[in-house]
């Protein structure tokens, strides 16, 4: 497999590039495994990377209906941050954060992790004492937050419209200075790289039709490469869980499927070096590495499995932008796409074993599944290895929505489409 250092790189670059080697294996399936992930996103790749660094498990098996990071690590807007209020997703999001802030390293792979802040904008007295409230709930956690005054964030971010005739006047902001964005496609090349050079099997275009069961337990996968026994299978499939859990006979689970839309501008010469939220509505930008502006805004609100967007969502994103920052009125949109998000009834995660024996279930991500790859990959695997939650995540358990114990981070009940 490739090696990745600066020797390599002179080396190959004197050879015209044409020396590079496969960056994971091809592999077939095998008749069993110790344990099956079935998805070959992020949260799958990473999943499979910690069960064998962190607990020796390398009988791993990584199915994937198309290719590796063809879902939505491959359709995001590629921020990271942990700028939460409860006491559980911060340490959650923390534990992602630290991951992180190490992850090129240990993965011998440049994530390009980019640590440029995040600054959520204020527009009005009442949302400032709450996201003021949050930046200290994050302190008293451990994380980090700042909050600024209208008059810094101009001089932070030139291009955004601070003035009083502002359409929506900025009151000041709360900022996550470690937090920042990450080249997704990379982030998943570097799992799937990790995981293969330690044995795991990575299985692309080996979709899952079924689940063998001997009485309740589930004991394997049916594929369209035929069917593949193991001790263990995780799900961690995003938008799709629905679907690939009620092959296993489950029909009903807190979640719903929608599709969140994203978009990139053509390219500009350097404009804003932090990641910047809109408070009067629901809008997130930055600029990428090439100089577009990649943003994104609020769910089509309508159930869908489809990886595409409406037209009324696009108008409202764009208008949100533009209130935001005036001089880029007359950029023309380069691309758009969708991803479909597992959104669950209290805006939070599900890790946890279960719903029948042999399983365990990886969902419910919302908006927040890109910056929790590591931590996601991380408790997963110690979920499968130990047949029990770390305290991390304890509180993602299924049976939290039988209970009554949410953890309903915007504090807008169980309407999944809200959160």
């Amino acid at each position: 497999m490739a090696e990745y250092s600066a020797f390599a790189l002179l080396k190959n670059a004197l050879s015209g590039n044409t020396d590079w080697k496969p960056a994971w294996r091809k592999a077939a399936p095998k008749p069993s495994y110790d344990v099956i992930i079935v998805g070959g996103g992020g949260h799958g790749l990473s999943t499979a990377y910690y069960l064998a660094k962190e607990h020796g498990i390398t009988n791993v098996a990584v199915l994937e209906k198309g290719y590796l990071g063809s879902g939505n690590v491959g359709r995001n807007t590629t921020i990271v941050r942990s700028n939460y209020l409860l006491p559980d997703s911060i340490r959650f999001y923390e534990h992602s954060m630290k991951l992180w802030e190490n992850l090129s390293h240990d993965l011998n792979y440049n994530v390009m992790f980019s640590q440029r802040g995040v600054l959520n904008l204020a527009h009005t007295p009442a949302q400032a004492d709450d996201y003021i409230r949050r930046g200290n709930a994050m302190r008293h956690q451990g994380g980090d937050a700042e909050w600024l005054s209208a008059a810094e964030i101009g001089r932070r971010v030139p291009g955004l419209d601070v003035s009083a005739k502002a359409r929506f006047p900025v009151v000041g902001g709360l900022l996550q200075p470690r937090a920042g964005t990450a080249r997704h496609d990379a982030v998943a090349w570097g799992y799937a790289r990790g995981a293969d050079r330690r044995g795991v099997d990575l299985i692309e275009h080996c979709e899952v039709t079924g689940f063998l069961r001997e009485g309740d337990r589930i004991v394997g996968v049916v594929t369209n490469r035929g069917e593949i026994r193991a001790r263990k299978v995780g799900v961690a499939v995003a938008g799709s869980t629905g679907r690939v859990m009620k092959l296993a006979g489950i029909d009903k689970l807190p979640i719903e499927s929608h599709v969140l839309q994203a978009f990139v501008s053509e390219s500009i010469k350097p404009f804003v070096d932090s990641v910047v939220t809109f408070g009067a509505g629901h809008l997130y930008m930055s600029q990428s590495d090439k100089g577009g502006l990649v943003f994104g805004g609020g769910l089509d609100e309508y159930n869908t499995y489809a990886q595409r967007g409406n037209l009324p969502l696009v108008e409202e994103v764009m208008s949100e932008i533009c209130a935001m920052f005036p001089a880029i009125g007359r950029l023309r949109l380069l691309r758009s796409w969708g991803g479909v998000m597992d959104m669950s009834m209290d805006g939070s995660p599900i890790i946890t074993k279960g719903p029948l024996p042999g399983m365990y279930l990886n969902s419910g991500w919302c908006y927040g599944g890109f910056k929790a790859t590591p931590a996601s990959g991380w408790a997963f695997a110690w979920t499968i290895a130990r047949d029990e939650p770390h305290a991390i995540n304890a509180a993602y358990t299924l049976d939290r929505f039988n209970r009554g114990v949410l953890i309903d981070e915007k504090g807008q009940g169980s309407t999944p489409k809200l959160h």
